[in-house]
């Protein structure tokens, strides 16, 4: 490691820099390794780094080529370097690694037989081709889904794996199969000129290995390379980074591998932990002086990524003053954690005059959303969803939610156009057109219209498809005949349709995301005797009014946070299982990937943070004690305030970690609630004071019994005995739950 100095000179470029954001800034030369903590002032090192090379060093600014990962942070970073040092900056080259790849590719693609004029086929052209070709080879759709094939082909690109490297690595037929369809797919893009996103980064590497001088062309061009964030870099961008840099080895990274959270992308932070072993005369500043959050948070913070063993330690610090502990809120259930959440911030609101816009709700998962917005529509607190979509505007909830409309109103034209094809039956548009037409003509309903497909002119696969959809409306309708919980259907439709096996296949992020957002569905359908009741109160969620203007709560998951602040944040349904998601429990490398997830998030705050979790989730109906995240166990105890109501948090930490469940809580105080109006579910009992516990022989089944949340209900089945004696209580209006008897607050009514 190299001995860094301080260079004087330049002073309107350092006002305002601590000591180590000046030293990365006027850098003498040689690879540098930046290690930015969150909140450290990364963006001001690297503009004030770009403009100090221009007017401090005589840098020709088209002879720096510097990289982010979005064109809007190039725009925003070319814009601050053109403010510091005048118009000169228009000449640099600051972009994304995929646009600077275009601009290399275009002028010398041909070295690698690429015309110039080449088109890049976006996610959706991929795909397409994909299926094509999958389909050709006579692939089982199911078992190789494009999009599913896509990303594989994807993954192997980010990494320089070639076809041919691809199948010799296969171990079993599916992945040779996958190989196969690669190879064709390349082949497929080469014919007709095309790239992918992918290729732009793979094949400009090809260049440089196949072209040398093209290779040296850039090099000697690019004098000093800049690349921001490069714990998001894969492989083959690094590989990038290393070909340019090696002859001038100016190159300037900054990172911070507590903050790389996009592994499923293809990220790997070993680039950042190795760029010491590509560069060995690496000089390493770090930037540890947040100025963004209080010292209670970054407390957290520390105490949590200190867990991590693939990371540069750092310790992040504040001037900012130790500000608030860190509140803490244990629900009962979902339901209560959400409530708890709207109440916090309508009651920041009226005490503290906080406008909407302060307060950010972070959660692991897209599904986990869909509570908070209806406690949120409850208060009138208007929302916006960032990154993602409303919970019932979301594609499969979509359809699921027509399928059901459907059985009470079978005229309904719009949901069945919406289905009818849904999973995929052979029913296109065209087919659709011909028996709508035919139901003009006739003067009789869509759904009549479809029974008589044959005389519409709608046969052979489309018109089996037809047969298939009446047969399952016709098994779907004897089941809600018969009584069928809304829950309950919604399973029995996915399983005799065939949705949730498509589902299912789909192992991909967003694929994954879609089952939970099902399984969150069918979650609060069995809260509803009724299918006509879970319909009538979704249909006011999903149409309820948000009020006009920018002043909205800011709801999103905790990888959409990435790069944002707020001064007040909400981190819910922090339980192992969620968070730590249940696929990362088993692998040291992925638990570590959400330990930084979790980094990430709680660095986002900057005066409160609000952490809460529930004793019992319900996932697919079914109401199930939640584990307490391992991540809360990380945080020392004395940064926290603990606001729920009967326990203390060392009490609960014990409870949890001691193979038990954490005793009841009920949260925030009912009085201070009511208070404020909030206190809005019904039913709720005059007091939440401690009472002893059922015993089991005090019950039997059919004994009505009173919760404190719930209100009133009825035991419907007992198993267990002594403290293990588990209670399923049927509540009018919040569905069945299952309990732990000597934990619950229940009592006879």
């Amino acid at each position: 490691m190299v001995q860094l100095k301080f260079d004087s000179g330049g002073a309107h470029l350092l006002g305002g820099l601590n000591p180590p954001q000046a030293a990365a800034v006027t850098h003498e030369g040689g690879p540098l390794l930046v290690i930015a903590g969150a909140g450290s002032g990364k963006t001001r090192v690297l503009t004030r780094r770009i403009a100090y090379l221009i007017s401090e060093m005589g840098v020709a600014p088209g002879s720096i080529l510097a990289i982010t990962f979005t064109n809007k942070a190039a725009a925003e970073m070319k814009s601050r370097v053109a403010d510091l040092v005048g118009p000169v900056a228009s000449s640099m080259w600051v972009s994304t690694f995929h646009s600077a790849c275009v601009r290399i590719l275009r002028s010398h693609g041909d070295a690698i037989g690429f015309n110039r004029n080449f088109v890049i086929y976006d996610q959706g052209d991929s795909e397409k081709l994909v299926s094509l070709i999958t389909a050709s080879l006579g692939l089982d759709s199911k078992r190789f889904p494009p999009k599913k094939v896509a990303a594989s082909i994807s993954a192997a690109k980010a990494e320089l794996v070639s076809p041919d490297e691809l199948a010799s690595r296969a171990f079993h037929i599916l992945e040779r199969k996958v190989a196969e369809v690669y190879k064709l797919y390349q082949a497929r893009l080469e014919a007709a000129n095309a790239m992918d996103f992918d290729d732009l980064i793979s094949r400009t590497n090809q260049l440089f290995d196949e072209a040398p001088l093209v290779l040296e062309y850039y090099q000697r061009r690019f004098i000093h390379l800049l690349v921001d964030e490069y714990q998001d870099t894969n492989h083959a961008q690094n590989a990038l980074v290393v070909k340019l840099g090696s002859r001038s080895r100016n190159v300037f990274v900054v990172g911070d591998s507590d903050q790389s959270v996009y592994g499923f992308r293809g990220a790997d932070i070993r680039n950042i932990l190795e760029f010491e072993k590509a560069f060995d005369d690496v000089a390493v500043i770090k930037l540890e002086q947040n100025y963004r959050s209080t010292q209670n948070i970054l407390a957290a913070a520390n105490a949590i990524i200190g867990n991590n063993s693939m990371r540069e330690p750092k310790e992040l610090w504040s001037e900012l003053g130790e500000g608030e502990k860190i509140r803490l809120f244990v629900g009962d259930d979902d339901r209560e954690e959400a409530n708890f959440i709207a109440s916090q911030i309508y009651r920041e609101k009226v005490d503290s005059a906080r406008p909407f816009a302060d307060f950010a709700v972070f959660y692991r998962i897209n599904s986990h959303s869909r509570a908070i917005e209806e406690a949120l529509i409850r208060r009138g607190i208007p929302y916006r969803v960032v990154g993602g979509t409303r919970f019932y505007d979301r594609r499969e909830v979509r359809d699921v939610m027509a399928y059901l409309r459907l059985l009470v109103n079978p005229n309904d034209e719009i949901a069945i156009r919406r289905v009818v094809n849904v999973p995929k039956r052979g029913v296109g548009e065209a087919s659709v057109a011909k028996v709508v037409a035919f139901a003009q003509e006739r003067r009789i309903t869509l759904f009549e219209a479809l029974a008589e497909h044959g005389a519409a002119g709608v046969s052979g696969r489309a018109g089996h498809g037809v047969d298939e959809f009446l047969a399952l409306y016709a098994k779907l309708s004897a089941l809600l005949s018969g009584s069928i919980a809304p829950g309950a259907l919604i399973e029995a439709l996915l399983a005799e349709s065939g949705y949730g096996e498509e589902l299912d296949t789909d192992t991909s992020i967003e694929g994954l995301s879609r089952v939970d957002n099902i399984s969150e569905l069918v979650s609060v359908a069995s809260d509803y005797e009724t299918l006509a009741d879970f319909l009538d109160a979704t249909a006011l969620v999903a149409q309820a009014d948000q009020l006009p203007g920018d002043d909205v709560v800011t709801l999103m998951t905790i990888h959409t946070a990435k790069g944002l602040e707020y001064p007040v944040v909400f981190i819910a349904a922090l339980e192992d299982g969620l968070f730590p998601h249940s696929r990362s429990l088993y692998e040291p490398k992925d638990l570590e990937e959400e330990r930084r997830l979790c980094y990430v998030g709680v660095t986002r705050a900057r005066e409160v943070l609000y952490l809460t979790r529930a004793l019992m989730r319900s996932q697919f109906g079914e109401a199930t004690s939640a584990i307490p995240s391992r991540f809360l166990d990380e945080i020392p105890s004395e940064l926290f305030v603990d606001l729920s109501e009967r326990r203390s948090f060392e009490n609960r930490r014990e409870a949890g970690y001691s193979g038990s469940s954490y005793s009841s809580a009920s949260g925030f105080n009912r009085t201070t609630m009511r208070m404020y109006g909030l206190d809005e579910t019904p039913k709720q009992t005059d007091s939440r004071s401690e009472s002893p516990r059922l015993r089991p022989d005090q019950l039997r089944i059919g004994a009505r019994v009173v919760h404190s949340s719930w209100g009133e209900g009825f035991v419907s089945a007992m198993e267990g005995s002594g403290d293990k004696t588990t209670v399923t209580v049927r509540f009018p209006g919040f569905g069945q739950k299952v309990l732990i008897l000597s934990l619950a607050p229940l009592k006879l009514a």
